[in-house]
């Protein structure tokens, strides 16, 4: 759309016109809408103002204290780009100032014009309108070369695109707002990550060094000076060397739980059977001497961090044989059902279960539902277990009886979950 369609009806009616520039100020809408930055903002609207009314310039004020900043033009000869004026002897102030549009048809006839600004310029007539009706912001201002008296509509469409301009504006002074909150709270996470990882360095050195020493110094003892200790003496050097252990374990899992939430997902195409079959072998040791009932279904591949899905597997398989080691015949079993948005994977047994009232602390760092001296471990498993799953856009949640032994469900999301389901099968 060109200026010629405004100007005046050559050929067809007053209507036609205004229906088309409806239309136009409609598509200029919703490039303000787009807009990211003053500057993209005065650029739509410099043009827009020129097409819109037919005008032979246009320019773009904002207000700055008390003065009138031309920040933008377009027009066929320069203007007052750059240029800054008191609010009281400008017109744009004017308008600003009174919260409303003036139209002046001869701009040496009023009084409110310094004629001395003017004279340089190509300016014979104007339309000014307010940025925003309460607490303007800014003015849209329309120039002609020739005396006019521009129509009631082209005034309309100026001060409908002036109150875009200001919603506009408002957006990108949000959207200011919120980068910057994002870039603020980016470098509170940087900063959080390099305490992380300075506080792992302290854990897996530091915390190690005397443990090291506690099981050296218990080693030489159970076998230099065992013959010198009475047998409470060695219960003592047993129960040492285990918590020494058990301190090591802990380590070990405060570390794994650390790196699962910083590290970056590595996204791939996995094979789910293979990584359950891989955890499965990993965990002969845990399973030496004893029978146990094995069903796992045929599973989809889905998408996700190989390795950390890996460590999933690994910690809910070695939950389920740890907690089935009192039964006489042991059973697990691996399943997947189709869910809204992906699948749903299970671990069951049949093991010691616990009381669903509890069910809500199993995934806390530290939480266990059994004592130590029933069944080992350091409480960290499934809360890295519910991390991984969290991080892959899943939840995780369980059900048990006591005695009856529990089953951990967990979801991971696909697009394709049930067709994926239906091809493996």
């Amino acid at each position: 759309m060109n200026s010629n369609l405004i100007a005046r009806e050559k050929g067809g009616a007053a209507s036609d016109w205004y229906v088309q520039a409806m239309e136009h100020l409609v598509s200029v809408v919703q490039e303000l809408s787009l807009a990211r930055n003053l500057e993209s903002i005065m650029v739509i609207v410099r043009r827009a103002a020129r097409e819109l009314t037919g005008a032979d310039g246009a320019t773009f004020v904002l207000r700055d204290n008390g003065f009138c900043y031309y920040a933008d033009e377009d027009a066929i000869a320069p203007l007052w780009k750059g240029k800054r004026f008191p609010m009281e002897i400008c017109i744009s102030g004017w308008v600003m100032l009174n919260r409303r549009p003036t139209v002046i048809e001869n701009i040496y006839e009023d009084a409110r014009i310094p004629a001395d600004a003017y004279s340089p310029t190509f300016v014979k007539s104007m339309v000014m309108v307010p940025i925003r009706s309460m607490d303007p912001v800014g003015a849209i201002g329309t120039y002609w070369a020739i005396c006019r008296q521009p129509r009631p509509e082209e005034v309309n469409l100026l001060q409908a695109l002036a109150n875009s301009t200001s919603v506009a504006m408002e957006n990108v002074q949000l959207y200011s707002g919120l980068e910057q909150k994002v870039a603020e709270r980016t470098s509170r996470l940087q900063t959080l990550n390099e305490e992380l990882d300075s506080f792992s360095h302290t854990v897996s050195h530091d915390l190690r060094a005397p443990l090291r020493h506690i099981a050296g110094f218990v080693e030489l003892m159970q076998k230099q000076e065992s013959k010198n200790l009475s047998q409470s003496g060695l219960n003592y050097l047993k129960i040492v060397s285990a918590a020494a252990q058990n301190m090591n374990r802990l380590i070990d899992d405060l570390l794994d739980f650390s790196r699962t939430g910083r590290a970056e997902l590595q996204n791939q195409s996995v094979d789910i059977n293979g990584l359950v079959q891989e955890a499965w072998n990993e965990l002969a040791g845990d399973r030496k001497g004893r029978v146990i009932s094995w069903n796992a279904a045929i599973l989809p591949e889905m998408k996700g961090d190989r390795a950390l899905l890996k460590q999933v597997w690994l910690n809910l398989l070695s939950n389920a044989i740890k907690y089935t080691s009192r039964c006489e015949a042991a059973e697990i079993r691996v399943g997947v059902t189709p869910c809204e948005g992906g699948m749903e994977f299970f671990v069951k047994d049949n093991g010691a279960g616990f009381e669903m009232q509890y069910a809500a602390r199993l995934f806390g760092v530290f939480q266990r539902l059994h004592r130590q001296d029933e069944f080992e471990g350091t409480g960290i498993g499934l809360a890295t277990v519910r991390r991984i799953i969290t991080r892959h856009g899943g939840s995780i949640r369980a059900t048990s009886e006591v005695g009856q032994g529990a089953t951990f469900y967990f979801t991971l999301p696909t697009a394709g979950g049930a067709k994926a389901l239906n091809a493996a099968h």
